[in-house]
């Protein structure tokens, strides 16, 4: 059992403008206290969470590195990992479950450190509503925007507790601490976030100030939101209240009123029901008539099946407040509401599943319809207390949902931050099935011409651009991006359509957005010139489709075939930074799958082409000004008979040097002749590997399943010779 490993200063001194406990205005403008960055923290901790800091801050330097060169900084302890001769990505997919599992915080943890929160930092509940800085946040990125979390109906404030470690790296981190025993209205709530928010917009204008709230936070932060239009906010909402009034919650106001004193332990374990079935009963008998003792009487035999943290929760909770927040929420649901109107600020809503305390799915879907800049993320398997769920990782879904920024406006390139290693094992162990079941072969042209294994004849050094054939369905990116990450440390930033960015106006229209994470999370940007323009200039690893959507979802027969436009619309500018280009090849898609319907199908068909069209009015051309059907890509899905799965096989080609080239590939002629050689080598590469993969004895997955069982899973299966 962990002890208190959160708990920092109530007045962070990392800003130049701390959260003032009052603010009065003076002639029209918001007085501000400052307070010294040299202040020291008022913790209150104990050496194992001095420890615990230190060690997280050690094992988690690279999630705080950028990209340099278009690779990413080593950590400082590379020296140890050079003896393993492996990147912080690949040692993270060696790791146990119980190893991982050793690392987490349970919910038992959570209880008995706000029990010692509550009795360390107000004496047992008394004092103002006041905001903490947890210990665990103290080293995060330059520039970090700050982060404002709104507790929920316990008032704590430690509901990010799971989440300091990552979201500490990111964001400046200010918790709301409201003491069990004040009863400050919603307003009066409202206010004091307000005048915080409005201190910290007028220290720092150009930063965004996030606003992170579940359940009675959300309606806080909606609050505030509607109140501020001229503050650049960014709400993100857990399972919010405003859903209050078809709550299981609201029929408690009363039976609280009536409750007797010594039932008070029964309210924790309604709370706490994961079910709601036992507090449902217990309204309905009160409907019915049952005398309440006896419906009480029932609902507390039921305790002794509880875990022992129930009575942290009595504690956190007695009867009193939790009418009091009960009532509160009644209020904060309606306030929020009235004024939903008025909030124009990004939204994030999260959306449970399996909350029993709230309608929070259909919650979800509403506010998506009503706030204009809202997006949404469902988690269907989970509970009303979002944040303290193991694999729930608040920062990585603020990453892949493309809405942390430092500035006014999301800049792809700067603002993005790598994955940490932690998060790419999640998501590799996701596709873990995929990769088996491919066992990507990598080639690529070594210095001294020869092919070899492996991806070390790829250049270390930025800006790199890989252009090269769109399989089918874009299959090959998940092993491409995964092997360069895992081999060479290199993160390749795919270049992609627009569409896996913008909020539809007609609701399934598409796979909703939250299934595209996944590619923002590894540094996917959206196709413009801008952003092209970024990664060069940043010396990025950057990943190109010429033939994009085109061949991603080609016709019947169309296997292999390029389809790029006629005009050089990469050659120019990556010799304007004198970049490297990396043609390449990829095979395989003939092997998993044959395409049956295509788009000429179903444009035959009426109601389909409608479909189609009405997609494609969705989204913004790519190629308006391209000649033929490169420039039509409409968005469309393709009808797949699966075979038996053979192998991807992958050749990057010789370098294409550009560096020096610049005066040179200004001639239109020059330079759509070099971008010619580009696509004739792509050619080449796939042509070498179509006619080298029929020598591969492992090609079948059966004769791989049997190598494998023999020299161990995670032993390289072998193909054929070079």
């Amino acid at each position: 059992m962990s002890t208190v490993t959160t708990v920092g200063s109530f007045f962070p001194p990392v800003r130049c403008c701390a959260p003032p406990s009052t603010s009065p205005l003076s002639n029209g403008r918001l007085k501000l206290n400052h307070v010294s960055n040299t202040a020291r923290r008022l913790a209150v901790s104990t050496e194992q969470a001095i420890s615990s800091e230190t060690t997280t801050e050690r094992n988690e330097t690279t999630m705080r590195n950028h990209v340099s060169n278009g690779r990413l900084k080593e950590s400082e302890e590379g020296e140890g990992m050079k003896e393993k001769q492996k990147n912080p990505y690949a040692l993270e997919l060696e790791k146990t479950e119980m190893e991982l599992r050793s690392s987490r915080k349970s919910l038992e943890d959570y209880f008995e450190d706000s029990k010692n929160f509550i009795a360390k930092s107000d004496g047992g509940g008394g004092g103002p509503p006041r905001w903490f800085s947890p210990l665990e946040c103290g080293s995060r990125l330059d520039n970090s925007p700050l982060l404002l979390f709104l507790p929920g109906i316990d008032g704590i404030g430690l509901g990010l507790s799971k989440q300091h470690s990552t979201l500490g790296k990111i964001f400046d981190i200010w918790c709301l601490h409201i003491p069990v025993k004040d009863r400050t209205s919603f307003l009066g709530l409202v206010k004091l976030i307000e005048r915080t928010v409005r201190s910290e917009s007028y220290c720092f204008p150009n930063r965004p100030i996030y606003l992170a709230g579940e359940s009675l936070g959300a309606c806080l932060a909606l609050a505030v939101a509607a109140r501020n239009p001229d503050v650049d906010l960014v709400l993100v909402l857990a399972n919010p209240a405003t859903s209050f009034e078809k709550s299981q919650l609201q029929p408690l106001i009363p039976l609280l009123e009536v409750l007797p004193f010594q039932h008070q332990l029964t309210i924790p374990y309604m709370l706490s029901s994961m079910t709601g079935d036992s507090l449902r009963m217990a309204m309905d008998n009160a409907v019915k008539g049952f005398p309440l003792e006896q419906t009480i009487g029932g609902l507390s035999q039921d305790l002794v099946a509880m875990s022992s943290y129930l009575n942290a929760l009595a504690n956190i909770l007695p009867t009193e407040t939790l009418l009091w927040k009960l009532q509160m929420l009644k209020t904060a649901s309606a306030y929020a509401n009235s004024r939903l109107h008025a909030v124009k600020s990004q939204t994030l809503v999260l959306s449970s599943g399996r909350d029993q305390l709230l309608p929070s799915e259909e919650e979800g879907q509403r506010l998506y319809v009503a706030l204009p800049k809202c997006e949404i993320r469902k988690f269907n398997d989970s509970g009303h207390f979002l944040f303290l769920e193991h694999d729930v990782d608040l920062a990585n879904i603020i990453k892949g949902a493309s809405c942390y920024r430092r500035g006014k406006y999301l800049d792809y390139i700067s603002d993005y931050i790598p994955p940490t290693p932690p998060e790419f094992k999640k998501l590799y162990d996701s596709n873990r099935l995929f990769m088996l079941a491919t066992s990507p072969v990598m080639l690529s042209y070594f210095q001294d011409g020869k092919i070899v294994r492996g991806l070390a004849g790829v250049p270390s050094e930025g800006p790199v651009l890989y252009v090269g054939y769109h399989m089918l369905m874009g299959f090959e990116v998940i092993p491409l991006i995964s092997n360069f990450l895992l081999e060479r440390n290199i993160l390749i930033r795919g270049i992609t359509h627009p569409m896996l960015y913008v909020k539809l106006k007609k609701e399934g229209m598409m796979p909703p957005l939250q299934q595209f994470d996944v590619v923002r999370t590894m540094g996917a940007v959206p196709a413009s010139g801008s952003n092209f323009y970024k990664l060069m200039s940043s010396k990025a690893h950057a990943l190109l489709y010429p033939g994009g959507m085109r061949e991603a979802y080609h016709r019947k027969g169309e296997e292999y075939k390029l389809f790029w436009p006629e005009k050089s619309e990469f050659v120019r500018m990556a010799s304007r930074f004198g970049a490297k280009i990396v043609p390449f090849g990829v095979v395989g898609e003939d092997d998993f799958g044959e395409v049956v319907f295509d788009y000429d199908d179903q444009m035959k068909i009426p109601f389909l082409r409608d479909y189609i069209k009405g997609l494609s009015e969705e989204f913004v051309s790519l190629r308006t000004g391209a000649d033929g059907e490169v420039g039509q890509q409409d968005p469309h899905h393709v009808g797949i008979v699966p075979k038996f799965p053979g192998r991807f096989y992958y050749y990057f080609g010789k370098p294409i040097e550009t560096e020096g080239r610049r005066q040179e590939l200004r001639d239109r002629e020059k330079a759509h002749e070099l971008y010619l050689h580009v696509k004739s080598e792509v050619e080449n590469c796939i042509a070498f590997l179509k006619e080298k993969r029929e020598s591969d004895p492992y090609r079948n997955i059966l004769a791989r399943l049997a190598y494998q069982a023999s020299h161990g899973f995670d032993a390289e299966v072998p193909t054929f010779e070079i």
